[in-house]
């Protein structure tokens, strides 16, 4: 049975090196895994992909070819690959046991929607990783947005639905946070983040719609985030635990060699305030290497 993951998230927000990242680390589990881009316009990867659009469609020919601006091109290459879908198919059926596929994209057409549903029809358990740029937690404006974006994906995608803060280790390089982390992970009371939306000499002449704003995502109560520095084993670890549970591979994909990981996951959903509150002390409050931080946590033991 083939699990995936569909990683999607704006310009910038890491979806390549996490899919380069997130290989490495599941082949060093033991995992059989393939990579597969389903983005026409990614047209450098810095990792091997078995499947790739490319092959078929990229959006810079189609751009030339068909004189359209990048939205356009985009919608296009995907109704033409929703078209040949059994291009698709055929790909990934030669992978044979195919456990791990990532795919980078991200789009608002139905047409990818289509696919995600044709590729579940075939019995692949997917679950989407939407990955957002950490430091938008920085300006109350653009997190708003960010939430706002992260609930319209999971409303519209309707696949098992898992929020990811990328560079968490890099955020405060862009200003401080104006509250503690799991405030922003656990999108707890909005109405504090008015108060600073209202300091803004910009956004406070829309308070009444940065209002409506908040109070749609707190009716909702859907979003939620995990955080990931992709270059530390200990937050990929703990990411891959929540996905392994989102897509069912703990209950049916326990294979030698990663026991110990899948087990542990047994119990994981998301990420817990501890977690959280060791990703603030450890990013955020001051920096450490993960040796540093691995000796302290033994010693406390």
């Amino acid at each position: 049975m083939p699990f995936g993951q569909i990683v999607i998230g704006p310009p910038g927000s890491g979806k390549t090196t996490y899919c380069n990242g997130m290989y490495q680390f599941l082949t060093a589990t033991g995992r059989k895994v393939s990579v597969v881009n389903l983005d026409p316009a990614n047209d450098f990867l810095p990792y091997q992909c078995a499947v790739n659009i490319a092959e078929l469609i990229t959006l810079e020919e189609t751009m030339e070819e068909l004189k359209l601006g990048p939205n356009g091109g985009m919608m296009y290459c995907m109704e033409f690959l929703e078209k040949n879908f059994d291009w698709i198919e055929e790909k990934l059926k030669a992978l044979g046991g195919i456990i791990d596929s990532l795919s980078s994209i991200f789009t608002n057409c139905k047409n990818f929607k289509n696919i995600i549903e044709r590729l579940q029809k075939l019995d692949y358990r997917l679950v989407t990783i939407h990955l957002v740029d950490a430091h938008y937690c920085t300006d109350p404006t653009k997190y708003i947005s960010v939430l706002l974006l992260s609930l319209k994906t999971m409303l519209q995608i309707e696949l098992p639905h898992i929020n990811v803060l990328s560079k968490v280790d890099l955020m405060e390089s862009y200003g401080k946070l104006a509250f503690n982390l799991d405030f922003y992970t656990e999108v707890q009371d909005l109405s504090y983040l008015l108060q600073h939306l209202d300091e803004d000499p910009f956004a406070r002449r829309f308070k009444e719609l940065n209002k409506a704003l908040c109070g749609l995502i707190e009716d909702f109560s859907l979003v939620g985030f995990n955080t990931l520095c992709i270059e530390d084993k200990k937050s990929v670890m703990k990411l891959v635990q929540v996905i392994d549970k989102a897509n069912g591979y703990v209950f049916g994909g326990l294979t030698e060699g990663n026991e110990s990981i899948m087990l542990t996951a047994m119990g994981t959903n998301t990420s817990t305030l501890s977690d959280i509150l060791e990703v603030q002390e450890r990013w955020l409050d001051h920096k450490e290497t993960y040796d540093d931080w691995e000796y302290k946590q033994q010693k406390m033991e």
